[in-house]
């Protein structure tokens, strides 16, 4: 049987000397005993996959607002995609698996309701402004139990610099970065296939000849690329002409289904709910729940209106607006 400090040996002998090990953690904000049998890393990943933010990305956006079918990603089927990705070329490249996991799983756990077109709202509605990634690293340091779920600084680092101009301290952390974006440019292209967004003879020809026509072709290219161009070196990196790739079925994707497609039709109206409740309850703070009230003298009304709105699922902010704004019939 394998305690902590054996784990800690075997990190020491097997991994890479460019990995983080976990008994080099630069620790947590608050001092606790070590746990026997996990390693600070697997400590991490297990609380986040226990906590409640992660329990809710189930319900929120990844394309399609409120998803009916069954076989359409969410947030909660996207964090999981990218962990696989990134698992798997962290084993190849000899990094720390747990931490890569840990960083992968907690990444999205700031996302709002109704996906970018929430945080976009929020962003504008917000005094501070609103980014996910910063929403994320919030929820884990505060929002998440009594007093946040305590990781480690490469964790937390690894899920503040997923994206943006960052760049995570951690090889593991640059790893999720680049593996987020190879999981939903390939499931966001699935998911627009299946929803007769597109047709599969409107992909891209270059990219499709280069990468492959099937979701589980291109994404091993990706990882393939990957894995061969980071292969020793002290960062993580993809060729220039995958980078060129990718790009292009980014922008395939902003011109076809992020903006203007049917999937999308439906944002205004998740807007609407967001300004909606936001100014409602900035407003009147007393019609808040007594447990935000609470987090309201500790960080301001706007802040933890904020807060509670970001933490929301699809449909549990549907049903709240509906309770508010949408009148009830009599019943006499």
């Amino acid at each position: 049987m394998y305690f902590r400090k054996d784990l800690e040996k075997l990190e020491e002998q097997l991994l890479s000397p460019e990995a983080a090990l976990s008994k080099n953690s630069r620790g947590r904000k608050r001092l606790e005993k070590q746990c026997d049998i996990r390693t600070a890393f697997q400590r991490d990943r297990d609380r986040i996959v226990h906590s409640k933010s992660f329990r809710r990305l189930k319900h929120k956006t990844q394309v399609f607002i409120a998803p009916e079918g069954d076989h359409y990603r969410t947030r909660l089927t996207h964090t999981i995609e990218v962990s696989q990705v990134a698992r798997t070329a962290a084993r190849a490249l000899r990094l720390n698996e747990d931490l890569t996991e840990a960083i992968a799983l907690g990444h999205d756990l700031g996302h709002t309701p109704f996906g970018h077109a929430g945080e976009e709202t929020l962003a504008a509605l917000f005094p501070g402004g609103f980014r996910h990634n910063e929403q994320s690293l919030r929820v884990v340091d505060h929002l998440e139990g009594d007093e946040g779920l305590n990781l480690t600084w490469e964790v937390r680092d690894g899920i503040l610099h997923h994206t943006g101009p960052g760049t995570p301290s951690t090889l593991e952390g640059q790893l999720v970065k680049i593996c987020d974006r190879m999981a939903y440019i390939n499931h966001d292209i699935d998911d627009a296939l299946r929803g007769g967004i597109i047709a599969r003879e409107q992909l891209p020809a270059e990219e499709t000849a280069y990468l492959g026509a099937s979701g589980s072709e291109r994404l091993n290219t990706m990882i393939r690329d990957l894995i061969e161009n980071s292969w020793g070196c002290s960062r993580i990196a993809i060729s220039e002409d995958l980078s060129v790739v990718m790009q292009g079925l980014r922008d395939f994707l902003y011109q076809n289904v992020y903006i203007g497609s049917a999937a999308k039709q439906e944002e205004q109206k998740a807007k609407f709910i967001i300004n909606m409740l936001y100014n409602y309850w900035t407003e009147n703070p007393r019609e808040l729940p007594p447990e935000i009230q609470e987090q309201s003298s500790k960080y301001g009304t706007e802040r933890s209106v904020c807060d509670y709105i970001a933490g929301m699922t699809d449909q549990y902010i549907i049903k709240v607006f509906e309770e508010i704004f949408v009148p009830k019939p009599w019943k006499d």
